[in-house]
């Protein structure tokens, strides 16, 4: 019998690759946008063999965390396969993470190694080693506290995400999906990423998220899936670009942040093509998806996936439950499954639509009053003209409200509104109106870069 340690880990998810290999090695896996470079699935399995034996001297890679920053592309792909060939467990970052804070995380993860874009540098300290040997990936949380929070996953739960998106939003190897979002981001990995490992789904890598840029990847490359973000709908629909490009496309994915229905609205009557929106978490994967588009033209982000059972809460809040929700340190369960409340209040329709209500709002007091900013948050976006909404307190010893708006309004016309029905001690004193909200390289909004717009840099 061969010892433990020699097995392979990530077992799952290496043989749903090594079925693809075989089923469709010779179809084209992908293709860069930028330099017109296509690769096979062959192709791309032997250059993560590649990868593998280069690092045959590292003194072997089983249950080890290895972190890598890479923008999107056959190198990521192939650098994610090769530490499941090895038996790592992957910690995808954003792409543009500095090198100091990748060495960081890496020593405060206890990571074996990083890579520097090169090879793979040892990291100082000894290692963790996951036991469990289907473990093979960590998603890091945005984190609020400004610390992020690793969450482990084992192959069969990235199998279960993957299945629950395709399955339900009706993809299969006949599409070919263009790839904006990172795709080590949670939305990528369960709708680019691992789509292309477990089941053949191509992909086209674009050239940059800007609208005349994803126009020409439309035209040129026909893909029929298009995964993004709130803020590149709101761009393509109000840009100069032909209504022709779009002609390939049959689903238009918006998640990562809510969706105003104007944007929905706006993108129909530009392009003929509705908006489907797309909600989940890093701790979940995908939750609810719109399947026609009708729920996203109304605010809302349609019904539970396929495999996900989502359970009403006191207080507004939800429970999420599958086969994809993280189990490692997670102690709730239900079955065999994980479960996972996130921080959104939402509301659950009695045909199952769920409408997201904004975040869990924390209680502060202010003036000696206690104040729910979700609350606070809830009520400003009811206001004519308010795409989105951020609020937040500056921190001092008597706390002050701000808020930021993406509106065209003026402070004037919003403070005037908000008078005629709500108390003066619940208006935020501090307003910042934006056209658009700064998003990070998620295409999430930027908490921080908000809190300087109110309340100033420190």
């Amino acid at each position: 019998m061969k010892p433990a340690l020699s097995r392979h880990r990530s077992t799952a998810l290496l043989a749903a690759w090594e079925r693809t290999v075989r089923r469709d090695g010779a179809e084209r896996a992908g293709v860069e946008a930028v330099s017109g470079k296509s690769w096979t699935f062959r192709e791309l399995d032997q250059r993560a063999r590649d990868w593998r034996a280069a690092w045959a001297g590292t003194g072997g890679l089983q249950g080890r965390q290895v972190l890598f920053a890479l923008p999107n592309g056959i190198e990521w792909l192939a650098l994610f396969l090769a530490l499941v060939r090895s038996g790592a467990v992957a910690v995808p970052l954003d792409p543009g993470e500095p090198i100091d804070a990748q060495r960081r995380l890496a020593r405060e993860l206890r990571a074996a190694f990083w890579w520097d874009g090169k090879r793979l540098c040892p990291v100082d300290g000894p290692p963790r080693r996951f036991r469990d040997p289907e473990v093979c990936l960590i998603k890091l949380t945005s984190g609020t506290t400004g610390r992020p929070r690793p969450l482990a996953f084992t192959g069969g739960q990235m199998i279960a995400d993957a299945r629950q998106v395709t399955s339900t939003m009706g993809l299969s190897r006949r599409d070919l999906n263009l790839a904006l979002v990172p795709l080590g981001h949670s939305y990528g990995l369960g709708n680019l990423t691992l789509p292309l490992v477990v089941q053949g789904i191509p992909l086209v890598v674009g050239s940059a998220p800007l609208p005349h840029a994803i126009a020409d990847d439309l035209s040129r490359w026909r893909p029929t899936v298009l995964p993004s973000v709130p803020a590149v709908f709101r761009a393509l629909a109000g840009a100069d670009v032909p209504p022709s490009a779009f002609a390939s496309l049959r689903r238009a994915i918006s998640a990562g942040a809510p969706l105003p229905p104007e944007v929905a609205r706006d993108f129909e009557l530009r392009f003929g093509r509705r908006l489907h929106s797309f909600y989940g978490s890093s701790e979940t994967g995908g939750i609810a998806y719109d399947v026609t588009g009708a729920a996203t033209l109304a605010g809302g982000v349609g019904r539970a996936l396929r495999g996900v059972t989502i359970l009403s809460r006191p207080g507004q809040r939800i429970q999420v439950c599958s086969a994809a929700v993280f189990t490692h340190g997670n102690r709730s369960r239900r079955g065999r499954f994980g479960c996972w409340s996130p921080p959104d209040r939402a509301d659950i329709g009695v045909r199952g639509e769920i409408v997201l209500l904004g975040r869990r709002g924390s209680v502060v007091k202010i003036a000696g009053r206690r104040v729910n900013l979700g609350d606070v948050a809830a009520r400003l976006r009811r206001l004519d003209g308010v795409r989105d909404v951020w609020v937040g307190t500056d921190g001092a010893a008597e706390p002050s409200l701000g808020a930021a708006l993406a509106t065209d309004r003026t402070a004037a016309e919003v403070r005037r509104e908000l008078l005629a029905d709500t108390a003066a001690w619940r208006i935020p004193k501090r307003l910042a109106l934006l056209r658009e909200f700064p998003v990070t390289a998620r295409g999430k909004i930027d908490p921080r870069a908000l809190r300087e717009r109110v309340f100033g840099p420190g």
